[in-house]
């Protein structure tokens, strides 16, 4: 009996290894794919002799600074949730959860609300380089986002039956990095298409 556990534990341990490795590859190999992205749109910026675009018109920089403080919160309750669990603290661990899954909710509503106002600007996939670099990134974001969206969803519903627990918490901590990760990238985003541009 007891050889069974010593033997089982190492296993479960290589898994949970195995598995931080494999978010890691993940997330690497997506930051790259971001980067690519980010460095063409900085091509874009660089040869252009106004940013945005004269045809353009202003950029919607206030409702993309809400849509920042929605995923920055949600990326906080997501942290509130891994503490409370750490600290056995099962209760507030699921409110903190439901809040950060409501609030990337709404980051993701709010996000086809801002697709809609730039491409009533003329910022579309068809518009040029500009409105195909811009466009490309937010849309590759909110992919990335949805996917998130829908790990923290089933964490949420984990630890509604009581599966995340503080012995037992793995998939909370890969998710709460994966949503980190969202979050930062997003952040670059903003700076890189709305900073220093004014708007509605």
């Amino acid at each position: 009996m007891s050889s069974g556990v010593l033997h089982h534990r190492p296993l479960h341990a290589r898994d949970e290894a195995t598995a931080r490795v494999g978010m890691l590859l993940f997330l690497g190999s997506w930051a790259m794919m971001f980067a690519g992205l980010f460095f063409a749109l900085g091509v874009v910026r660089w040869r252009s002799p106004s940013w945005a675009p004269e045809d353009v018109g202003q950029l919607p920089t206030r409702w993309a600074a809400l849509n920042t403080v929605l995923l920055i919160g949600s990326s906080l309750a997501l942290q509130l949730a891994l503490r409370a669990v750490r600290n056995a603290r099962l209760a507030r661990m699921l409110s903190s959860l439901r809040a950060a899954f409501l609030l990337g909710v709404a980051f993701l509503a709010s996000q086809a609300f801002l697709f809609a106002r730039m491409a009533a600007l003329g910022v579309r996939w068809e518009t040029g380089t500009f409105g195909g670099a811009v466009f490309g990134l937010c849309g590759f974001h909110a992919l990335h986002a949805a996917v998130g969206l829908v790990g923290i969803g089933g964490v949420t519903r984990a630890a509604g039956r009581g599966t995340i627990q503080p012995a037992r918490h793995l998939r909370l901590q890969l998710w709460t990095q994966y949503w980190h990760f969202v979050g930062v990238v997003w952040l670059i985003l903003f700076a890189a298409v709305f900073a220093g541009a004014s708007g509605a």
